[in-house]
């Protein structure tokens, strides 16, 4: 979700194609779009909508033609800008203490300095959508609602209740879970109607999930490249980029052409045999949230080793989980689908929380890891409390390399470069001691279709 320049591989990559589709920069201009849409949302008599990126029902909220705020990226956003210490710094004068997330505390600021953020003005909410998807978000939403009086729709998603447990369609218990989420659903409809005064469009609600249909298909052929070696592109930076795309821009006419034309263009690279990076020796797993303030610094420290990472399961949970082929909408029941769909993407985001290491274990094998990197973050206890279990399992089970580092998502006080970096090339140190060989022409691994990882 950053527009920050990517950085600059350890070996150089093959440049991109004259007139080649630039993601980067296209990604840069739909988000300088969807800033200025937010600033002019109430001139053109818009209303607007709170949303986290997980269990958010987007698809009902565009029906009704809200403009939506993305509060973590508002906060991600300070941090790629380098400004995000003052606002952290303006909450906790304000009495927030400093383990409390830097995204609320970020978003606090933005709201002490009158909603004026480094992209410009951003306006207050109409309602506001939270769900059980990260505890932060509830207490989130009551902050809004002391110092903003915005009033909240809070969504119970029903999660993963045990490990090697999965919900499926038809279902007794994915039918019992549907039925639970659309009669939220029909009440947020009902708030929405009062909120806009319009009445709720069926029609519109199946258009909506139509072209997020669309976006789901190129998400998953994008993340398939990744398979592939050399890989194509960088999970941990230029994915970040394409979710957040997938994001801000789901269920719109830009969103599934942006990512049409990032599939198109990824496509053309694995068949040049292109990689991020050019002689990629180490492929890598990045589990857990970015470092946005140091994000550029971090991916250089494995490039620079050669080592790329292939995967991140971020790009599952802050997907909220949309990324897996049979997450489709059966538009002609539109309002049933979303229901069911959203049953099962939030059992699979959940899950990425509580039971990661199902989902690691075989993200590890899919894309032919070489090693771990597990990333703490210091004001996210919800995503990192877990890790130390996480990283003793697949050690144990399947004997998997892996490193741990802990910064923050916003904060520079937590980065230490020297620390990190010595920490890096001692990682990388250890995995050519395990048997790491001079990378071969075009790649370490074999450039077919991989998944052969012991």
């Amino acid at each position: 979700m950053t527009t920050e320049t990517p950085a600059k591989p350890g070996a150089a990559a093959a440049a991109d194609a004259p007139g080649e589709f630039n993601a980067h920069l296209e990604g840069q201009q739909l988000f300088k779009a969807w800033y200025s849409g937010l600033e002019q949302a109430r001139a053109r008599g818009q209303n607007v909508a709170n949303v986290f990126v997980m269990g958010n029902a987007v698809e009902i909220l565009r029906a009704f033609d809200f403009q939506l705020v993305f509060p973590e990226i508002n906060s991600l956003q300070t941090g790629v800008r380098k400004v995000s210490e003052e606002y952290l710094r303006d909450s906790e004068d304000y009495g927030y203490s400093p383990d409390v997330c830097s995204y609320v505390k970020a978003d606090v600021g933005l709201i002490l300095r009158e909603q004026k953020h480094p992209s410009g003005t951003i306006p207050k909410a109409d309602i506001a959508i939270t769900s059980n998807m990260c505890s932060t978000f509830i207490k989130w939403g009551e902050i809004w609602e002391r110092m903003l009086k915005t009033p909240t729709f809070t969504l119970d998603l029903p999660g993963q209740r045990s490990a090697n447990w999965q919900v499926r369609q038809g279902d007794a218990q994915h039918m019992a879970d549907t039925k639970w989420v659309e009669a939220q659903f029909r009440d947020l409809i009902s708030r929405c109607e009062k909120i806009t005064g319009k009445r709720f469009d069926m029609d519109r609600l199946a258009e909506v999930e139509d072209r997020v249909n669309r976006m789901v298909a190129h998400w998953n052929n994008v993340m398939a490249f990744n398979r592939t070696c050399p890989a194509p592109y960088n999970a941990m930076l230029d994915g970040l980029t394409y979710i957040g795309i997938m994001n801000v821009y789901r269920g719109t006419d830009e969103g599934v052409e942006f990512m049409r034309r990032l599939e198109e263009s990824l496509r053309a690279k694995v068949a040049r045999g292109e990689g991020r990076v050019a002689e990629e020796r180490f492929r890598l797993l990045f589990s857990g949230t970015p470092c946005y303030v140091s994000m550029r610094r971090l991916v250089e420290l494995f490039e620079s080793w050669g080592g790329v990472f292939a995967y991140s399961d971020y790009l599952t949970f802050a997907a909220g989980g949309m990324d897996a082929a049979e997450m489709v909408y059966d538009t002609s029941r539109p309002l049933e689908s979303l229901a069911e769909i959203t049953a099962m993407a939030a059992q699979r985001g959940l899950s990425n929380q509580f039971f990661a290491h199902e989902r690691l274990a075989q993200q590890i094998k899919d894309y032919d890891v070489d090693g771990i990197v597990f990333h703490g973050i210091k004001s996210c206890r919800f995503v990192s409390s877990g890790m130390a279990d996480t990283r003793n399992y697949l050690n144990q089970r399947l004997n998997i390399p892996s490193l741990y580092i802990e910064s923050d998502l916003i904060d520079p006080r937590y980065w230490s470069d020297a620390q990190i970096k010595n920490r890096v090339d001692a990682f990388f140190e250890s995995l050519q001691q395990r048997g790491g060989t001079p990378p071969a022409p075009g790649g370490k691994h074999s450039s077919t279709p991989i998944g052969s990882h012991s």
